[in-house]
Protein backbone atom coordinates (compact mmCIF):
# COMPACT_ATOMS: atom_id res chain seq x y z
CA UNK A 1 0.00 0.00 0.00
CA UNK A 2 2.79 2.79 -1.07
CA UNK A 3 2.58 4.51 -3.91
CA UNK A 4 5.11 7.06 -5.87
CA UNK A 5 3.76 10.18 -7.37
CA UNK A 6 3.30 13.83 -6.88
CA UNK A 7 2.14 14.81 -3.71
CA UNK A 8 -0.86 17.33 -4.84
CA UNK A 9 -1.93 13.58 -6.74
CA UNK A 10 -1.86 11.58 -3.52
CA UNK A 11 -3.44 14.21 -0.78
CA UNK A 12 -6.51 14.52 -3.10
CA UNK A 13 -6.49 10.29 -3.35
CA UNK A 14 -5.77 10.39 0.15
CA UNK A 15 -8.56 13.02 0.63
CA UNK A 16 -11.12 11.71 -1.94
CA UNK A 17 -10.80 7.99 -0.46
CA UNK A 18 -11.04 8.34 3.11
CA UNK A 19 -14.44 11.00 2.19
CA UNK A 20 -16.06 8.34 0.48
CA UNK A 21 -14.84 5.55 2.43
CA UNK A 22 -17.04 7.39 5.26
CA UNK A 23 -19.84 8.24 2.99
CA UNK A 24 -20.00 4.52 2.51
CA UNK A 25 -19.74 3.40 5.48
CA UNK A 26 -22.65 6.42 7.08
CA UNK A 27 -24.68 6.37 4.05
CA UNK A 28 -25.02 2.79 3.53
CA UNK A 29 -25.93 2.69 8.13
CA UNK A 30 -28.40 4.92 7.50
CA UNK A 31 -29.74 3.16 4.57
CA UNK A 32 -30.12 -0.03 6.22
CA UNK A 33 -31.86 1.42 9.69
CA UNK A 34 -34.23 2.95 7.65
CA UNK A 35 -35.01 -0.23 5.93
CA UNK A 36 -34.14 -2.63 8.47
CA UNK A 37 -37.37 -2.44 10.45
CA UNK A 38 -35.62 -2.43 13.96
CA UNK A 39 -33.65 -5.17 12.93
CA UNK A 40 -30.03 -4.65 14.34
CA UNK A 41 -28.78 -7.47 12.58
CA UNK A 42 -30.12 -6.84 8.69
CA UNK A 43 -29.04 -3.49 9.73
CA UNK A 44 -25.35 -4.21 10.29
CA UNK A 45 -25.24 -6.85 7.71
CA UNK A 46 -26.02 -4.26 5.00
CA UNK A 47 -23.63 -2.15 6.63
CA UNK A 48 -20.59 -4.30 6.52
CA UNK A 49 -21.96 -5.77 2.52
CA UNK A 50 -21.63 -2.09 1.75
CA UNK A 51 -18.16 -1.30 3.34
CA UNK A 52 -16.48 -4.59 1.93
CA UNK A 53 -17.51 -3.49 -1.59
CA UNK A 54 -16.77 0.20 -1.37
CA UNK A 55 -13.36 -0.77 0.65
CA UNK A 56 -12.28 -2.79 -1.82
CA UNK A 57 -13.17 -0.81 -5.11
CA UNK A 58 -11.23 2.24 -3.36
CA UNK A 59 -8.13 0.39 -2.35
CA UNK A 60 -8.12 -0.68 -6.05
CA UNK A 61 -8.70 2.56 -7.69
CA UNK A 62 -6.47 4.83 -5.60
CA UNK A 63 -3.91 2.47 -4.01
CA UNK A 64 -1.71 3.39 -7.49
CA UNK A 65 -2.01 6.86 -6.76
CA UNK A 66 -0.86 7.11 -3.04
CA UNK A 67 -1.05 3.86 -1.07
CA UNK A 68 -4.27 4.28 -0.71
CA UNK A 69 -4.37 4.05 3.76
CA UNK A 70 -7.74 6.39 4.20
CA UNK A 71 -6.23 6.06 8.11
CA UNK A 72 -3.42 7.39 10.17
CA UNK A 73 -2.88 4.56 11.76
CA UNK A 74 -1.74 2.84 8.56
CA UNK A 75 0.19 5.90 7.67
CA UNK A 76 2.44 6.40 10.90
CA UNK A 77 2.84 2.37 10.67
CA UNK A 78 4.35 2.80 7.27
CA UNK A 79 6.03 5.74 8.26
CA UNK A 80 8.13 3.96 11.04
CA UNK A 81 8.33 1.13 8.47
CA UNK A 82 10.50 3.55 6.25
CA UNK A 83 7.59 3.05 3.19
CA UNK A 84 5.92 6.43 3.80
CA UNK A 85 8.53 9.99 4.00
CA UNK A 86 8.51 11.22 7.79
CA UNK A 87 7.74 14.48 5.79
CA UNK A 88 4.15 13.39 4.15
CA UNK A 89 2.97 11.81 7.57
CA UNK A 90 1.44 15.30 8.65
CA UNK A 91 -0.39 16.22 5.29
CA UNK A 92 -1.39 12.30 4.56
CA UNK A 93 -2.81 12.77 8.27
CA UNK A 94 -4.57 16.20 7.90
CA UNK A 95 -6.56 15.38 4.54
CA UNK A 96 -7.42 12.01 5.92
CA UNK A 97 -9.16 13.70 9.08
CA UNK A 98 -10.27 16.48 6.49
CA UNK A 99 -11.87 13.82 4.20
CA UNK A 100 -13.52 11.73 7.01
CA UNK A 101 -15.79 14.64 8.12
CA UNK A 102 -16.69 15.58 4.31
CA UNK A 103 -17.52 12.25 3.64
CA UNK A 104 -20.12 11.93 6.63
CA UNK A 105 -21.66 15.94 5.34
CA UNK A 106 -21.30 14.19 1.80
CA UNK A 107 -24.00 11.52 3.55
CA UNK A 108 -25.76 13.32 5.10
CA UNK A 109 -26.62 15.68 2.04
CA UNK A 110 -27.63 12.29 0.14
CA UNK A 111 -29.82 11.23 2.50
CA UNK A 112 -31.63 15.11 3.14
CA UNK A 113 -30.52 15.10 6.79
CA UNK A 114 -28.93 17.65 8.76
CA UNK A 115 -25.26 18.35 7.54
CA UNK A 116 -24.28 19.71 10.76
CA UNK A 117 -24.40 17.36 13.48
CA UNK A 118 -22.67 14.71 16.44
CA UNK A 119 -23.52 11.64 17.30
CA UNK A 120 -24.93 10.73 20.47
CA UNK A 121 -23.85 6.79 20.55
CA UNK A 122 -21.76 6.12 23.01
CA UNK A 123 -18.87 3.35 22.96
CA UNK A 124 -16.93 3.04 25.34
CA UNK A 125 -15.77 0.34 28.02
CA UNK A 126 -12.55 -2.08 28.14
CA UNK A 127 -14.42 -4.40 25.83
CA UNK A 128 -15.12 -1.96 23.20
CA UNK A 129 -11.33 -0.74 23.36
CA UNK A 130 -9.51 -4.19 23.06
CA UNK A 131 -11.77 -5.13 20.59
CA UNK A 132 -10.33 -1.93 18.57
CA UNK A 133 -6.56 -2.99 19.48
CA UNK A 134 -7.77 -6.52 18.27
CA UNK A 135 -8.91 -5.16 14.88
CA UNK A 136 -6.31 -2.54 14.06
CA UNK A 137 -3.74 -5.00 14.71
CA UNK A 138 -5.21 -7.62 12.52
CA UNK A 139 -5.50 -4.76 9.93
CA UNK A 140 -1.89 -4.03 9.86
CA UNK A 141 -1.09 -7.91 10.31
CA UNK A 142 -3.10 -8.14 6.55
CA UNK A 143 -1.70 -5.02 4.99
CA UNK A 144 1.79 -5.95 5.83
CA UNK A 145 1.41 -9.56 4.81
CA UNK A 146 -1.09 -10.26 2.04
CA UNK A 147 0.60 -11.75 -1.39
CA UNK A 148 0.78 -8.76 -4.16
CA UNK A 149 -2.05 -8.06 -5.80
CA UNK A 150 -4.23 -9.08 -2.99
CA UNK A 151 -3.84 -6.37 -0.45
CA UNK A 152 -7.34 -5.12 -1.29
CA UNK A 153 -9.35 -8.09 -1.35
CA UNK A 154 -7.86 -9.42 1.46
CA UNK A 155 -8.09 -5.57 3.49
CA UNK A 156 -11.65 -5.67 3.09
CA UNK A 157 -12.71 -9.11 3.85
CA UNK A 158 -10.88 -8.88 7.12
CA UNK A 159 -12.77 -5.31 7.93
CA UNK A 160 -16.10 -7.47 7.04
CA UNK A 161 -14.81 -10.05 9.02
CA UNK A 162 -14.36 -8.10 11.81
CA UNK A 163 -17.49 -5.84 11.83
CA UNK A 164 -19.44 -8.82 13.09
CA UNK A 165 -16.21 -10.37 15.43
CA UNK A 166 -15.39 -7.56 17.42
CA UNK A 167 -17.75 -5.86 20.12
CA UNK A 168 -17.01 -2.56 18.71
CA UNK A 169 -17.99 -2.98 14.95
CA UNK A 170 -14.35 -2.80 13.76
CA UNK A 171 -13.66 0.92 12.96
CA UNK A 172 -9.73 0.28 13.12
CA UNK A 173 -9.12 3.59 11.92
CA UNK A 174 -8.70 6.95 13.88
CA UNK A 175 -9.95 8.93 11.09
CA UNK A 176 -12.89 6.93 10.45
CA UNK A 177 -13.60 7.36 14.51
CA UNK A 178 -13.30 11.33 14.17
CA UNK A 179 -15.51 11.67 10.99
CA UNK A 180 -18.30 9.44 12.53
CA UNK A 181 -18.47 11.50 15.25
CA UNK A 182 -20.11 14.32 13.39
CA UNK A 183 -22.67 11.95 12.08
CA UNK A 184 -25.90 11.02 14.77
CA UNK A 185 -26.81 8.14 12.74
CA UNK A 186 -26.53 4.17 12.80
CA UNK A 187 -22.69 4.23 12.61
CA UNK A 188 -21.99 7.55 14.44
CA UNK A 189 -20.00 7.50 17.82
CA UNK A 190 -20.40 10.09 20.30
CA UNK A 191 -17.04 12.75 20.52
CA UNK A 192 -16.32 11.64 23.83
CA UNK A 193 -15.34 7.97 22.88
CA UNK A 194 -13.74 9.37 20.48
CA UNK A 195 -9.96 9.26 22.48
CA UNK A 196 -10.29 6.03 23.83
CA UNK A 197 -11.32 4.25 20.11
CA UNK A 198 -7.94 6.48 18.67
CA UNK A 199 -5.86 5.37 21.74
CA UNK A 200 -6.74 1.53 21.59
CA UNK A 201 -6.56 1.68 17.22
CA UNK A 202 -2.55 3.25 17.68
CA UNK A 203 -1.88 0.49 20.16
CA UNK A 204 -3.02 -2.05 18.06
CA UNK A 205 -1.23 -0.57 15.39
CA UNK A 206 1.69 -0.68 17.45
CA UNK A 207 0.90 -4.71 18.17
CA UNK A 208 0.15 -5.43 14.58
CA UNK A 209 3.63 -4.19 13.50
CA UNK A 210 5.38 -6.31 16.30
CA UNK A 211 3.30 -9.43 15.21
CA UNK A 212 4.71 -9.07 11.52
CA UNK A 213 8.25 -8.41 12.81
CA UNK A 214 7.78 -11.73 15.26
CA UNK A 215 6.33 -13.44 12.92
CA UNK A 216 9.35 -12.95 10.25
CA UNK A 217 9.63 -12.13 6.42
CA UNK A 218 6.34 -13.24 4.57
CA UNK A 219 6.74 -16.25 2.15
CA UNK A 220 6.51 -16.00 -1.44
CA UNK A 221 3.08 -18.11 -2.74
CA UNK A 222 3.71 -21.21 -4.09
Amino acid sequence: MTAVNGLPRQLLAEGLGTALLLAVVIGSGIMAERLAGGNMAIALLANTLATVGGLYILIEVLGPVSGAHFNPAVSLAMAWRGELPGSLVAPYIGVQLLGAMLGAWLAHAMFDMSILQFSTRLRSGTGQWIAEAVATAGLLLVILRAPPGRVAAMVACYIGAAYWFTASTSFANPAAAFGRMFSDSFAGIAPSSVPGFVLAELAGAALGLGLHKALGHRQPAA
